[in-house]
């Protein structure tokens, strides 16, 4: 069922899959995953926009295989059209046996049905947005391919889209306790080997149709693949949902004007890509043969040479993981609980409290910390690589005016710098950073660390200080913590709604054994709107649940679940 690994449209897929996600996250999905999306009025009316989408996809069709020239291509592009009017004959089947009626006039279309619909037939007409029209640049027959090619880049997204988001709804639905679904029917469908098979057979026809084309085409491909995603996620997310109380945003949810918003996260690898010990460590070493050769030495703190830090580094490093996976290993073997034990969770992190101490003090005695120079290590932090997604979040969120929110990042990371250099462009200045920091002579770090937090229990402290400080204000508030290691578990339970983002192996395994749950966030919120529908009240929907913890993948899902598309 996967696309051909080297596809184009593979490519195209996984490069704008996080615009799949805002759709994912969107009210209308939320709703009709958990089998509260109003029908007679909201459902009805997606189901009415699709009679013009399916137009669209037959024209669209017929267009493209009058521009190929290959009698493959043409047949392909034939029984694809053929498709999408066999989809549209049973329309009329499947709305029957939902009881709606439609008018017998022309339905009326929504904005965002006609801004794709247009953009589409457009697309197929040679009419691309900021370029000349390319049937009039055409020479020879062979050329119009390229006509049907940026139709299918138009088409196969759409196709794409609808498969992922049935499919991922599917996987959430217990077949037993949801055999009564009311969306059943169109989830299947869409869900189904038959449409994974329309999908492919788009994705198959834009490869096949775009092998001859040049960069600057395969630019106008990705382009329009790109447009048409935006299109469709546009459309899903402006279905009305009437006066139907909904569980995302949470942005839009809770009054913000009434009610402060805290979001607190962790930085290594919940942030970043790399962990910052190694980054740390990486500059001492690229930077010690600098002031070896040039002979500063003199004015700076003694070094070891370029390849004793590496090979003591090397060493510190392969400890510390041994170490650690030894401290989890031992309390993993201890009797695992059948019920959340919050008190047992909190002695077994007692244990790597210490580990984590006496590793820090290791580095502070080996010296690989000595001599770093504060311009190196901004200049790093400026670089640094974070997570897909993590910085354009906080960009929105700290720009946004109908939002009260405040940022922490709470971090074991030995250097408060290279993290406030990391979030220092994009006006990302105001999050407020606690962590460790080092002891700098004269703009030179002396290889001495403040440790400030070097436990589970210490960065909970941290955050409880941060929400005594709200509280003080006597503002109503919402708290979001954003961690992804183990020295991130409690203060994940603590907060009203705690994500885990990444794949920590420990972080589960030591979570899984205090009988602390790990709920995928979508399937989660789906079980949210379940219980707000049947309680009717907004007031209170998001009571934290205990030892309950969100997973997501994705800083994409953090985005769309706490701020929309």
């Amino acid at each position: 069922m996967a696309i051909d690994e080297g596809g184009l449209a593979r490519r195209l897929w996984f490069k704008f899959r996080d615009d799949s996600v805002f759709s994912l996250y969107t009210p209308f999905f939320v709703g009709l995953a958990s089998a509260t999306l109003h029908s007679e009025t909201t459902f009805r009316h997606f189901i009415s926009q699709d009679l013009h989408f399916l137009k669209a996809f037959v024209l669209a069709y017929e267009l493209a295989e009058d521009c190929a020239d290959d009698e493959d291509d043409k047949n392909g592009l034939r029984d694809l059209r053929k498709r999408a009017v066999g989809r549209l004959q049973m329309h009329d089947t499947f709305v029957r046996e939902w009881g709606f009626e439609f008018p017998n006039e022309d339905i009326s279309k929504d904005i965002a049905t006609t801004k794709y619909t247009d953009f589409l037939l457009a697309t197929a007409s040679g009419k691309i947005e900021g370029e000349r029209s390319v049937l009039d640049k055409i020479a020879t027959p062979f050329e119009k391919t390229k006509v049907a090619a940026y139709t299918l880049a138009a088409l196969a997204p759409c196709m794409r889209l609808y498969a992922f988001i049935s499919t991922e709804i599917q996987g959430i639905i217990n077949p037993d306790q949801d055999s009564t679904h009311i969306y059943k029917s169109w989830i299947e469908n869409y869900s189904s080997q038959v449409f994974e098979e329309i999908a492919l057979q788009n994705e198959d026809m834009l490869d096949k149709l775009s092998v001859s084309l040049t960069g600057e085409e395969l630019e106008i491909i990705e382009k329009l693949y790109h447009q048409a995603m935006k299109l469709q996620v546009d459309f899903i997310a402006a279905q009305p949902i009437s006066d139907q109380q909904s569980v995302v945003p949470l942005s839009r949810v809770h009054d913000f004007s009434k009610r402060h918003l805290t979001i607190l996260c962790d930085f290594d690898l919940a942030c970043t890509a790399f962990d910052s010990a190694a980054i740390l460590a990486e500059i001492a070493i690229i930077t010690a043969p600098k002031a070896d050769m040039d002979g500063s030495d003199q004015t700076q703190l003694a070094r070891m040479p370029s390849a004793d830090l590496r090979s003591t580094w090397d060493v510190l490093s392969t400890q510390y993981t041994e170490q650690f996976e030894q401290c989890v290993e031992s309390i993993v073997a201890s009797e695992r609980v059948e019920e959340f034990d919050y008190e047992r969770l909190c002695s077994a992190l007692e244990q790597l409290a210490e580990f984590e101490r006496k590793a820090n003090e290791r580095v502070v005695q080996s010296g690989v910390l000595k001599g770093l120079n504060a311009e190196d290590i901004k200049r790093a932090g400026q670089s640094l690589i974070l997570q897909d997604g993590c910085r354009s979040f906080f960009q929105k969120i700290v720009k946004n005016k109908n939002l009260k929110t405040d940022v922490h990042v709470l971090s074991y990371c030995w250097c408060n710098d290279l993290i406030v250099s990391a979030f220092s462009s994009g006006d990302l200045n105001v999050l407020n950073v606690h962590s460790n920091e080092l002891v700098y002579q004269e703009s030179v770090t002396t290889g001495e660390i403040v440790k400030k937090m070097e436990s589970p229990m210490e960065k909970l402290q941290v955050f409880n200080d941060v929400l005594i400080d709200r509280r003080g204000e006597g503002n109503k508030h919402l708290t979001v913590y954003i961690g992804g290691s183990v020295g991130d578990l409690l203060c994940l339970l603590e907060a009203d709604i705690g994500i885990v983002v990444g794949s920590s192996s420990s972080l589960r395994r030591l979570g899984d054994h205090f009988g602390v749950s790990f709920v995928p966030l979508f399937s989660g919120l789906v079980k949210r709107q379940k219980e707000l529908a049947d309680q009717d009240c907004a007031s209170n929907w998001w009571k934290p649940l205990s030892g309950v913890l969100y997973t997501v993948s994705s800083w994409a899902e953090i985005q769309a679940f706490i701020l929309g598309t």
